[in-house]
């Protein structure tokens, strides 16, 4: 039996182990499942007897190396930061990694050692980054082998509910890491590039530039520029590009309301708050509010808003439950964005029979034998329930696909890398499409801008 050990058993494992599972008899796998909660590893079996769980603590380093010792490939889906050490284990055993992150700086440090042992660390082949990479490179080596000379792209990902399970003012739910929503777009100024000039948006400002996407069935949405979209030129094949912009997308009405917290100073996550687990909600809103005699925290909360009582995005506060006085904070020496993160928690949880969607949306433009065009693709993904979350399926497929072609040399590549290559796209999106990750292309008008106006 070949053996699979997959460090991590979370929410995003389960379509990734259940993959594996399904096709462990056929192709001879046996899946070590290990994580820090030996009843989480044990329950993502599926009591399948081509699995097995296993306690494992990623800073217990004999148990690490034994485990990754034993294993013919290593699939690590622990949070990013941890991935490394795996990574240098796997290093020192000639073993072949997948992961679903970034590639970190000390990630990328280790590409020399993993090429002279000839094995392959595939990243980012999760859904964003993943999906979003191996989509846009069939398109853009598609219009290069035609001859075509890129002009644009602009990519957009999300993470929403359902329609059928959009049952709050926000249209949003917790469908990924809460805190990463609360943190988003922090941590730099997002920048990018449009009609060849370069453009930056301040976090102060971020939630207030929004584009409008239209997905036939399922309406309008707006997206947010994220953090830094010019890395991704040299990436993509793109130095020459003259519009690059990524985003992040959300249901129309998110950005406006959610720049209130931004305003307000809720989101901040560089200091602590004093006796916040004694704290109430209306004492949260009201410490970020100037003192006033006799004006109620929500009078002096709608003014420093500039809102009124009749505005949806006072109902949307209200909605929160953001000014009762009797639901406590109960979090020790916590940051706004802690708070915040807790308060949103209590609303924005999914139910047991929530399904939640996911949303991509590319642009493409270029010029071929003189006539500029453009196509747009377009993904959308349901979830099946709490455990085979789109969210699930669409980070987790990816990676169980690319092990395989790994295992079974159809990806042959050494080094740390990203899925831009077509011996790891082509057959990854087929096979997507067999689980319902289909991109719709479609021809565009394209409209670019006037030479003449100040871009």
């Amino acid at each position: 039996m070949r053996i699979i050990l997959i460090i991590g058993a979370g929410r995003s494992a389960s379509s990734l182990i259940q993959y594996l599972l399904n096709k462990s008899e056929k192709e001879n796998l046996h899946l070590v499942i290990g994580d820090l909660s030996l009843p989480l590893a044990q329950k993502k079996t599926n009591n399948h007897p081509n699995a097995t769980a296993i306690a494992l603590d990623i800073f217990d380093a004999s148990q690490r190396k034994e485990a990754i010792e034993k294993a013919d490939i290593v699939i690590s889906m622990l949070p990013a930061h941890l991935h490394i050490e795996v990574a240098r284990d796997c290093v020192v055993y000639k073993k072949n990694l997948v992961t679903a992150s970034y590639v970190s700086d000390a990630m990328q440090e280790l590409d020399e050692a993993v090429k002279e042992r000839n094995l392959i660390f595939m990243n980012e082949i999760g859904l964003d980054p993943g999906v979003d990479h191996m989509s846009a490179m069939k398109v853009i080596d598609e219009i290069s082998d035609k001859g075509g000379k890129m002009l644009l792209f602009e990519s957009f990902c999300g993470g929403l509910v359902a329609p059928e399970s959009d049952t709050n003012r926000w249209n949003y739910k917790f469908t990924w890491a809460p805190r990463n929503v609360v943190l988003a777009g922090q941590g730099g100024t997002a920048k990018f590039i449009q009609e060849g000039t370069y453009k930056y948006i301040p976090y102060c400002n971020l939630f207030r530039r929004t584009e409008f996407l239209e997905v036939e069935e399922y309406g309008r949405f707006e997206a947010y520029s994220n953090r830094d979209s010019l890395k991704y030129r040299s990436v993509y094949g793109l130095d020459d590009v003259l519009t690059l912009y990524r985003g992040t997308v959300r249901r129309v009405g998110f950005s406006k309301a959610w720049n209130m917290f931004v305003q307000l100073g809720m989101t901040d996550d560089g200091y602590v708050m004093e006796d916040s687990e004694n704290m109430s909600y209306r004492q949260f809103v009201n410490s970020f509010l100037p003192y006033h005699p006799t004006d109620s925290v929500e009078i002096k909360t709608r003014l420093i808003l500039k809102i009124d009582q009749d505005d949806i995005m006072w109902d949307k506060l209200l909605e929160l439950d953001l000014f009762s006085s009797t639901k406590i904070v109960g979090l020790k020496n916590a940051t706004p964005a802690q708070i915040l993160e807790k308060i949103l928690i209590d609303k924005w949880t999914l139910e047991p029979d929530d399904k939640d969607m996911i949303v991509m949306y590319h642009k493409f433009g270029y010029e071929l034998d003189g006539v500029k065009k453009q196509i747009d693709a377009k993904m959308v993904c349901i979830g099946e329930d709490q455990t085979y979350t789109a969210m699930a399926k669409t980070v987790g497929l990816p990676v169980a696909m690319a092990t395989l072609l790994i295992l079974n040399g159809k990806i042959t590549t050494p080094g740390v890398q990203l899925p831009i290559r077509k011996e790891v796209y082509q057959p990854i999106l087929k096979e997507l499409e067999e689980y319902g990750v289909v991109f719709k292309e479609q021809a565009m008008t394209y409209y670019g801008y006037k030479p003449d106006n100040t871009k």
